[in-house]
Order: structure tokens, then sequence, then C-alpha cells
């Protein structure tokens, strides 16, 4: 971060960077920011905040820095080989693994200078409609680390524990439903198999597991059982 003008972003550029699993956070050309706002909007990754280093200059805290990765809005002469971060993603990645690399954040209110701009060797344009195009500092740092954390491929999504239910199983919860929608008088014989196709799509978008089918059916014989009061034999 470059000269940030508030501590709430820094504060929330530390959130930020925990969510993505960065923990290296330099300030350049630091101002007297207010820290008791930074710790405040840092939450739990107030590890981060306090293990900041300082640099006089951002060309001390790139020095040691192999590619030096600047967000930029603006474009220019010099700034047609911006790229988004998801592009430069993978650059940053493979160059991580012999080297130091430094993703730069500029003033809120000015972003960075041609001459720190002069320092990145890549630069980074977030892509934004063109009737506002400022972003928020601690918005900009997430959506780049979301973007290097993504091409890690460390994610695992959540996997769906239930098995997906077999087109027999279905089709006794059709019948449970059609017994239940003529009981409750919701569709009459001559529109039965039109309501039925209706159904059948609107349970068809998405493939359905056997905890969907399960809660389906259990729907359907409630529902019988209050409009008629009679028993229905629970399912294994």
């Amino acid at each position: 971060m470059v000269s940030p003008l508030y501590g709430g972003n820094i504060g929330s550029v530390c959130r930020a960077m925990a969510n993505m699993g960065l923990s290296d956070l330099g300030i350049a050309a630091p101002r007297r920011n207010d820290m008791g706002e930074a710790r405040m909007m840092a939450c739990h990754a107030t590890d981060i905040l306090e293990s900041r280093v300082e640099y006089p200059d951002l060309a001390t805290a790139v020095a040691d820095c192999g590619l030096v990765m600047g967000t930029t809005a603006r474009l220019g002469l010099y700034r047609q080989h911006v790229k988004s971060a998801r592009d430069w993603a993978p650059t940053a990645l493979a160059a991580s693994e012999n080297s130091k690399v430094a993703l730069v954040f500029g003033r809120e209110d000015n972003g960075l200078s041609n001459q720190e701009l002069s320092l990145c060797t890549q630069l980074i344009r977030i892509p934004t409609t063109n009737e506002f195009e400022s972003i928020n500092m601690s918005q900009a740092v997430l959506i780049c680390c979301y973007e290097l954390f993504v091409a890690t491929e460390q994610y695992e999504p959540p996997v769906e524990k239930s098995e997906i239910a077999t087109s027999e199983f279905r089709e006794r919860m059709f019948e449970l439903w059609k017994e239940t929608l003529f009981a409750i008088g919701f569709m009459k014989d001559d529109k039965a198999e039109h309501m039925m196709l209706g159904l059948r799509r609107l349970l068809s978008r998405g493939s359905l597991s056997v905890d969907d089918v399960k809660i389906m059916m259990g729907v359907a014989r409630q529902s019988l059982w209050a409009a008629t009061r009679k028993d229905v034999e629970p399912e294994d």
C-alpha cells in the first residue's frame, strides 16, 4: 500500500489478505493513520496489521521483488499493456516460486504516480463500468487477492453427500404428488397430464439427490394426510 489515507482501509486490507491466505503487508511512505480504526476494521486479522513493515518509499519497498504488479485505473500511452488480475494471476504464482512478488496499490485519491508505476513490471486494471471506474483500495486488494487464491486451486467446494436419486425413486415421488394434488383439489382429470408435465419440468431443472426426493415426498405425504386424514405409509 502506498501512502494510504485512511486507517480503516489499512485494516480492511488486512482482513482481505487473511481471507485469501496472504500475510506480508508493506506500507510505503506511510501517513499518520488512525491505527485504532485500522484494528477495528482488521477484525481477526490484527496479526497482519501488527506485523506490517513500513518503508520510506515504494522503491525501497519493492527493492527485493522480482515481479512488481501495480494497479491503475487510468489508461495512457505507457499503460496499454494492462491486464486484469485474473489474467496476471498465473504469472504472479509462477514467479513467486523463485522470487518475491509485490502487488502495489496506490493512494485512495490519486493512485500511483508515473514514477511509482515505472517501478512496476506489470500493470493490473480491474474491469469496471465506464460510468464509475474508481474502486475502494481495500476492495481492489480483495479482488486481486481473490484471483490469486482461485488460481492456486486450493479451494475445494463442498460435495453433495446424498447420492443422485434414481429414475425409479423420482417416479415414486411424482406418483405421490399426483395423488396429493388430486386430493387437495389442485388439479382435475382433464388437466392432470398437463399439470404433471409442468411439475416434472419444475423439479427437473437440476439434479435431485435422494435427500431432495425424500423431502419432497415428505411434504406430499403430510399434505395428503391433512387433505384426507388417512394414513400414508412412511418411506424407508
